[in-house]
């Protein structure tokens, strides 16, 4: 999963180009459309004309598409979404927070009007959120009753859902939180209670997960909090790793508190208000100070399809240690003892998705590596409880599957595994299944 501090990846691969008459050099500075930097003698007759001009776009409309000075001094295109007046400035004192269309939504960001280039303002366009996903189908139970609001579950959205999820969300209304030893940037809106419309910080105890506005708050409910672990029961502990199960039902205040701040990191996450259908795995990092979460993910006590985990995540300051493959391989171990094949819900996130390629990657190439003679999908998935389906569109990523005579053949050169594995890096953290202490869920009552 990736993380706050680095550099994103060009959602579609290449730069906007800047507007017509104004390109950017390797140093940011303005050149004129045949290359060369204006001269004063230039553009000082046009430099009136280009203050009037600047002037009367202002304040941007929400839509305008415009190049933005980001966090790396370099402009990159943007879209504004919204807008809201400077206090004590003047009629025309705007800031705009903007989507930066070569980059994932998690970036999206309130400007200061200083760094945007007006010269490369473009009209704006009406758009309509692509209608990509019209074919996809609910995950959840239809019958149940969604309300956007509270807790648990990624859905695939509709059409219509998409366009209003991304209205209702468009703008984080948190922008930091504190959480043990860290502040962390958010990414995406959470449907925090109304009254913490006001707050751009939330503090939250990092072991029952209570937030609050203010730092005193947590200083004082620090105080009086018996909790130094998550709520629930410790199914596993190997060195300083530790993970526990908690029963949304059993817990259901921390199972909210868990969907809010999920929500903070998780793009296309719906909330509900019955946790009670849910169980949570937390990862926690384990010193002399407590149980620390690093991150979890949550499944469906009763699944009717076969879903093995419903949300994932690794918070933003444990990413990048192999967290969230482990915390994959968990479900998986989970389904195992369970006696079942399984499969994480979709849609998954973006990094949740290169998460689970990487995990069913190495793990099918190593059985393949190790393996003597000829193997079947349907052995394949007895022997690592990943879905056919989740296997058969693996093997094909990597080309080592041929369709003959009616039937999937695995085609596994040691010469094509040995590459594969090399790109696929490191195995990263193993569960130790000794070390697991767990029986499946059973309704009580």
């Amino acid at each position: 999963m990736g993380s706050i501090g680095t550099s994103p990846v060009a959602e579609n691969g290449s730069a906007t180009p800047n507007a017509a008459t104004v390109t950017y050099d390797g140093e940011n500075k303005p050149h004129s459309a045949d290359g060369y930097p204006p001269s004063a003698t230039d553009t000082t007759p046009e430099s009136e004309a280009s203050k009037k001009r600047r002037m009367s776009m202002l304040p941007l409309e929400v839509g305008t598409r415009v190049m933005c000075r980001w966090r790396d001094s370099k402009y990159h295109p943007v879209k504004v979404i919204e807008r809201r007046r400077v206090h004590a400035g003047g009629s025309n004192d705007y800031e705009y927070y903007v989507h930066y269309t070569e980059f994932n939504r998690r970036l999206d960001e309130w400007v200061k009007l200083d760094q945007l280039d007006l010269d490369s303002v473009e009209a704006v366009v009406d758009e309509k959120v692509e209608d990509k996903v019209t074919s996809l189908k609910m995950t959840r139970h239809q019958k149940r009753k969604i309300d956007e609001t509270h807790v648990e579950g990624h859905e695939e959205l509709d059409a219509a859902s998409l366009r209003e999820h991304e209205e209702f969300t468009k703008v984080k209304n948190i922008a930091t939180i504190e959480l043990g030893r860290y502040e962390i940037e958010t990414w995406y809106f959470s449907p925090f209670p109304p009254e913490y419309n006001d707050s751009l910080k939330l503090y939250f105890c990092e072991f029952c997960l209570n937030f609050m506005k203010r730092k005193e708050q947590l200083q004082r409910h620090m105080r009086k909090c018996d909790l130094k672990h998550p709520p629930g029961d410790e199914i596993y502990r190997n060195h300083t790793l530790s993970m526990f199960e908690v029963d949304g039902k059993k817990n259901k205040v921390y199972g909210q508190n868990l969907c809010y701040l999920a929500k903070l990191f998780l793009d296309h996450k719906t909330l509900y208000y019955d946790v009670d259908l849910f169980l949570f795995y937390i990862l926690c990092e384990c010193d002399d100070r407590g149980c620390h979460m690093v991150g979890y993910f949550s499944k469906e006590k009763h699944s009717e399809e076969s879903y093995n985990l419903a949300c994932i995540l690794t918070l933003p300051p444990y990413q990048r240690k192999g967290y969230g493959k482990f915390l994959i391989a968990f479900s998986y171990e989970l389904s195992k003892k369970e006696g079942k094949v399984g499969t994480p819900e979709r849609p998954l996130s973006d990094l949740g998705l290169l998460s689970y390629r990487g995990y069913w990657t190495r793990v099918l190439l190593d059985i393949l590596k190790k393996h003597k003679g000829n193997i079947s999908i349907k052995e394949l998935s007895d022997m690592t409880a990943i879905k056919a389906e989740d296997i058969l569109t693996t093997l094909q990523s990597l080309e080592l599957i041929q369709y003959r005579k009616g039937q999937h053949v695995i085609c596994a050169d040691p010469k094509v595994l040995d590459r594969h594995l090399k790109a696929a890096g490191p195995a990263g953290l193993e569960v130790d299944v000794g070390k697991l202490i767990w029986t499946p869920y059973k309704e009580q009552g």
